[in-house]
């Protein structure tokens, strides 16, 4: 797919703010988990989610935080006009997989522990922010979006590839189900029928451009509905 239909940003020139100083991140412990996501997400980019990754990126300039950055499966996609991509991944197997990909990636990459909810930055620290199949599984998406529109600057950008709740009623009622019963338990956190475009407009976030489409990994993963989007912060 074409990967030049996402707008990109005129460089927005400043200097780098220091982190705030961190407490401890929360535990993040998924070890089955995070080896079963780790095989899925190479397969998903081989199935044609690389392109879409690509996408995601195109266009992006200047100091970019990414949280649930994971293996890092989006690092060699990114721009070479990003000046800094600090890297947030709380999970251990996860984050090491990711210091990994950091080394080779062509920005300059930075490995964070620490969550979503709980970003060690200052207020408008950032141009720009990523979020990649994230949301699902973060334990409180709309702390999450707020922390990021926290550390984004006014007017920055927030790119996201998510899967969300289906448009069909059936199939949005049988998410929930699972949501509330063992399918988080058993995947790590991940969560089907999140409602995750309206939790970004309640964030403070504009959405300017959204794609859906249908993806999953056969055969046992079935086709759900992601967006991949474009907003920004309000302000």
């Amino acid at each position: 797919m074409a990967t030049n239909s996402f707008l990109s940003l005129r460089p927005w020139r400043r200097s780098c703010p220091v982190p705030q100083p961190a407490s401890a991140a929360p535990s993040v412990r998924h070890p089955l988990c995070a080896r079963l996501y780790a095989r899925q997400a190479e397969q998903a980019d081989r199935l044609g989610l690389g392109e879409r990754r690509r996408a995601l990126l195109d266009g992006l300039v200047g100091r970019v935080i990414e949280i649930g950055a994971g293996t890092g499966a989006n690092l060699r996609h990114y721009p070479t006009e990003v000046s800094e991509v600090v890297a947030v991944e709380p999970e251990p197997y996860l984050r090491a997989r990711l210091t990994e990909a950091a080394r080779s990636a062509a920005p300059s990459v930075r490995v964070v522990d620490a969550t979503a909810e709980r970003l060690p930055f200052e207020d408008g620290a950032f141009d720009a922010a990523v979020a990649s199949l994230v949301l699902c599984s973060v334990a409180d998406p709309g702390l999450a979006l707020r922390e990021l529109a926290r550390v984004l600057r006014p007017g920055g950008e927030l790119r996201f590839l998510e899967h969300v709740a289906s448009a069909h009623a059936a199939r949005r009622r049988a998410q929930r189900v699972a949501d509330a019963t063992v399918w988080p338990w058993l995947s790590g956190g991940c969560h089907l029928g999140r409602e995750t475009t309206a939790v970004l407009t309640a964030a403070g976030f504009v959405i300017e451009r959204e794609e859906r489409f249908a993806f999953g990994i056969p055969p046992l993963d079935p086709p759900k509905t992601h967006v991949l989007g474009i907003a920004r912060r309000a302000g």
